[in-house]
């Protein structure tokens, strides 16, 4: 998520323009949320990962 199209309240500014402290410490807040899946990317990493575990469960239990 990007703060582009975030307007500051306090300076009627572009959020992302980081124009004053409460445009800054919005900008911190959400930088520090948005790396919060880490590698897998969001919920289509999670649906990948549950599909290659359903794939593996099928081969395992496949008799031989």
């Amino acid at each position: 998520m990007t703060a582009d199209w975030l307007v500051c309240a306090n300076c009627a500014g572009r959020v992302s323009e980081g124009r004053c402290a409460v445009c800054r410490a919005e900008l911190a807040r959400l930088r520090a949320t948005r790396g919060g899946w880490g590698p897998l990317g969001g919920p289509a990493g999670l649906v990948a990962l549950l599909l290659a575990l359903v794939a593996v469960a099928l081969l395992v239990t496949r008799p031989a």
